[in-house]
């Protein structure tokens, strides 16, 4: 399905992507495209072709009934177009499926030419690797380039990563040869809870996408979806005195790390998106309203394990403070990914 006829002309559009799949931890990126669609209203203008791209014994068709008809919903990218008004309209592409079997290359020019099409001014892709940092803590959010001069425009970090990658990497890489300015933004996931859902690494990362693209976007439920998920967390761990002392080794080794967090700078950003908030407007929590950033998330969560399996954590060693991506793992407990790509 291609009807690009049928999308209006765009106001400064930026293109906003996650994959289900290895750069998913939790679904925390997957869940916060889909929430900014279901939100927006996001209407469908195009699918990808299923048969190009994708394993139909890795990623099978489900089979549904509608109305007493079955029918087969394939596995595949959409993109959908929101339309955002306010003082500065600004419109979203919203890219949202599972990562590709094959063919990446040519999956990501055909995204590309959406995007040349739309005239899309940004790519933004988001995306969750697990990591050793404790669920009682602020969920560390990484903002990633290749570019240079947006590493420095944007305050992003600017990626040496070196090793293997997913379509994030790759559709970032390919952004940047074709001359479109990409962003990724990677939240960390803790590694002994990382069964999906995960609504405080998704609201974490609606918040820095926030920022990043100046746009008020409405949470709805999700930030007392988070507090419940960290609320249902901390339940667990307290039942187990070996999960608890690992838990507390990695705030201990958190807070060392990230003093810096509580400089002047960082509690400003926090104060400008409760001022926002407050302000109201498209995406706005109306007056009175409280901020709603990450660290009032929670977890009604599951399970708590190790990347192994294991029911209970090992305790890890005393490291030196290192950056966000760092020994992380991904998602499907493959070699570790750093938040770079």
């Amino acid at each position: 399905m291609i009807e690009l006829e049928a999308v209006p002309e765009l106001i400064d559009p930026v293109m906003v992507a996650a994959f289900e799949g290895w750069n998913d931890a939790g679904d925390a990126a997957s869940t916060a495209v889909a929430h900014l669609d279901r939100e927006w209203k996001g209407e469908v203008f195009a699918a990808l072709d299923a048969e190009d791209y994708y394993d139909f014994q890795v990623n099978r068709p489900t089979v549904w009934l509608d109305g007493g008809v079955r029918k087969i919903t394939w596995p595949t990218t959409r993109l959908s177009v929101v339309r955002i008004g306010g003082d500065k309209p600004r419109d979203l592409v919203l890219v949202r499926g599972i990562e590709p079997s094959m063919r990446w290359r040519s999956f990501c020019n055909e995204i590309l030419g959406f995007a040349h099409e739309l005239g899309v001014e940004m790519v933004v892709i988001l995306g969750a690797l697990l990591g050793d940092t404790p669920h009682t803590r602020p969920v560390p959010v990484s903002g990633i380039t290749s570019d240079p001069d947006l590493a420095r425009t944007m305050d992003l970090e600017e990626t040496r990563y070196e090793g293997p990658t997913g379509i994030v990497g790759i559709l970032q890489e390919a952004c940047t040869h074709a001359g479109v300015p990409a962003v990724s933004l990677w939240a960390a996931v803790p590694h002994y809870v990382s069964q999906p859902p995960n609504p405080k690494a998704t609201l974490a990362l609606l918040n820095r996408l926030e920022d990043l693209i100046g746009l008020r976007i409405p949470l709805g439920e999700l930030a007392e979806d988070a507090r419940a998920w960290q609320l249902g967390v901390d339940q667990l761990a307290a039942e187990d005195s070996e999960v608890a002392e690992y838990v507390q080794t990695l705030e201990e080794a958190r807070d060392t790390a990230e003093l810096p967090e509580a400089s002047g700078e960082a509690i400003a950003r926090e104060f400008e998106r409760y001022l926002r908030r407050r302000d109201g407007g498209p995406g706005g929590l109306g007056p009175g309203a409280g901020p709603g950033h990450a660290t009032e998330g929670g977890d009604s969560g599951s399970y708590l394990r190790d990347p192994g399996g294991r029911t209970r954590p090992p305790k890890p060693p005393r490291a030196e403070p290192e950056s966000e991506a760092s020994g992380e793992s991904d998602a499907d407990g493959d070699e570790p990914e750093s938040s770079e790509d």
